[in-house]
């Protein structure tokens, strides 16, 4: 049973997803909320494995929200699905910094929803990473960034030349079969460079990977 908690402030929509979410076999949810302190409170008290995220919100916003759950979790830790309107919204790009774990956008079909909770709780990606690469460009084009340096920007100065190369593909958006042809290795050797990137780096998903390549300048947008 996925155990869920819907944070929305509109009353209506959160009505809506919890109806939804609890006529789905398989599916429970364990707790509402209608802003991003309540998020705080209600996850610490029912330990949800995925928790559906409004990202604008008054008050304590989905940002700030994700981040103080993250950092108050225990094992396991619950995997955040961001709703939002829009698909290019800096809002998201600030909670995949804060290690959420995917975006749905709020006009998607109930199929689509019920997939994502199921693939999110799972520890998949709930997008390809050509879309993560494409949300993260927009928004690390619009603040600037780093000019490159030759060598591995000093941040990524614990990782191994191929970890680091595994990283710089990530950020480019190509799925970890694609990184093994690329490197002509396996795509389970890819697996592990990249679980012991995130360790080194205390990442929590691949999304967070992914704005990590761009803000260090390993990897700059239209690059």
């Amino acid at each position: 049973m996925i155990r869920v908690l819907v944070v929305d402030d509109q009353f209506l929509i959160r009505a809506g997803l919890v109806g939804l979410l609890n006529a789905a076999p398989g599916i429970e949810v364990v707790g509402e909320a209608e802003d991003g302190d309540e998020a705080v409170r209600v996850a610490a008290a029912t330990l949800p494995d995925v928790i559906l995220m409004d990202i604008r919100m008054p008050g304590t916003d989905g940002v700030r929200a994700t981040e103080r759950i993250l950092a108050q979790a225990t094992d396991p830790v619950p995997r955040v699905l961001v709703l939002t309107t829009f698909d290019l919204d800096e809002y998201v790009y600030g909670a995949l910094r804060a290690g959420a774990s995917g975006f749905l956008l709020k006009d998607s079909g109930p199929e689509r929803l019920l997939a994502a909770v199921t693939a999110v709780r799972g520890g998949d990606a709930l997008f390809a990473p050509s879309v993560t690469r494409r949300l993260v460009e927009a928004f690390a084009g619009r603040v600037g960034s780093r000019p490159r340096a030759s060598g591995p920007p000093p941040e990524l100065g614990a990782l191994t030349t191929r970890e680091v190369e595994v990283l710089g593909l990530i950020g480019r958006g190509l799925s970890n079969l694609e990184i093994a042809d690329r490197l002509y290795i396996s795509e389970a050797t890819v697996k592990t460079h990249l679980n012991r990137t995130m360790t080194k780096l205390d990442l929590d998903s691949r999304a967070q990977a992914v704005v990590v390549a761009y803000e260090t300048g390993l990897v700059t947008p239209g690059g």
